[in-house]
C-alpha cells in the first residue's frame, strides 16, 4: 500500500509474467484528468494505461516511477541553482502538457516530484481538476498548505495560474529550504519567485510558457 485516505487507496502491483510494477489507484470523486491523460506521452508525467469508472468510483492503472523523491532529498540538502533550474523547467513541461488539456494539477510540491535519473517526473493527480471557465469557485478545497495558491482555499476557482504559484514556492524551497514569505531567494530567481507567488493571479505569469522563458 503506497497511500490510503477516505477517498481511496493507492497500491503498488506487479505483473506476474513480466515482473513490471504499476500503480493501481482506486478512488471516488473525479477521474476526468486521468481520462485525458490516456495515451499521453510526456517524459515528465507518468503514463496512464487504463482509467475505468462506474458511477463515482474509479480505477486507474498508471506507470510506476522509480527514483528519488525530491521531498526526501530536500530534508538533507538544498538544490544547486543549476539543479533547481533543470528541475523547474521539466516541471514546467509537465504542467504545459496538463494545461494544454485544461487540467490544473493543484498539488505541485517536492513530495510529488520523482527524480528518475536526469528526468524530473510530476506525479499524483488526486487533487487535479479540469479548469471550467464558467465556474466561480473550485468544487473542493484540495492542495497542500504552503504550496497551494490562495484561490485554492475557496476564494475563486483554481486555474492554470494556481500551478504557477505552487511552482514559485517550490523553486524557493529548493534553493533556500523556506517558504518565500519567510526567506526569499536572492537575485533574478528571487524576482521570478516573487512574481509567481503574487496573491492576485492577474499579477503572476499568465502562462507556463512565460514562466519557462523567465527561468531560462
Amino acid at each position: 500500500m503506497l497511500k490510503e485516505s477516505p477517498r481511496g487507496a493507492v497500491r503498488l502491483i506487479r505483473h506476474r509474467a513480466t515482473g513490471q510494477r504499476f500503480v493501481l489507484r482506486q478512488f471516488t470523486g473525479s477521474a476526468e484528468v486521468y481520462q485525458r491523460l490516456l495515451g499521453c506521452t510526456c517524459p515528465n508525467l507518468p503514463a496512464v494505461f487504463e482509467a475505468v469508472s462506474q458511477g463515482d468510483r474509479h480505477i486507474v492503472l498508471e506507470e510506476y516511477i522509480q527514483g528519488d523523491n525530491l521531498g526526501e532529498l530536500l530534508q538533507s540538502a538544498l538544490c544547486s541553482p543549476r539543479e533547481t533550474r533543470d528541475i523547474a523547467l521539466q516541471i514546467c513541461r509537465a504542467l504545459w502538457t496538463l494545461h494544454s488539456m485544461s487540467a490544473v494539477h493543484r498539488d505541485v510540491k517536492p513530495e510529488n516530484i520523482i527524480l528518475r535519473g536526469d528526468n524530473a517526473v510530476l506525479i499524483d493527480f488526486d487533487a487535479a481538476r479540469l479548469h471550467k471557465p464558467e465556474a466561480s469557485a473550485g468544487t473542493q478545497i484540495l492542495g497542500t498548505v504552503g504550496f497551494a495558491a490562495p484561490e485554492q482555499y475557496g476564494l475563486s476557482q483554481s486555474d492554470l495560474r494556481s500551478d504557477i504559484y505552487s511552482l514559485g514556492v517550490l523553486i524557493n524551497v529548493m534553493l533556500t529550504g523556506e517558504h518565500p514569505s519567510k526567506k526569499l531567494v536572492e537575485g533574478r530567481m528571487g524576482r521570478v519567485v516573487q512574481r509567481c507567488t503574487q496573491v492576485n493571479p492577474a499579477k503572476r505569469y499568465q502562462t507556463i510558457l512565460r514562466l519557462m522563458e523567465a527561468i531560462e
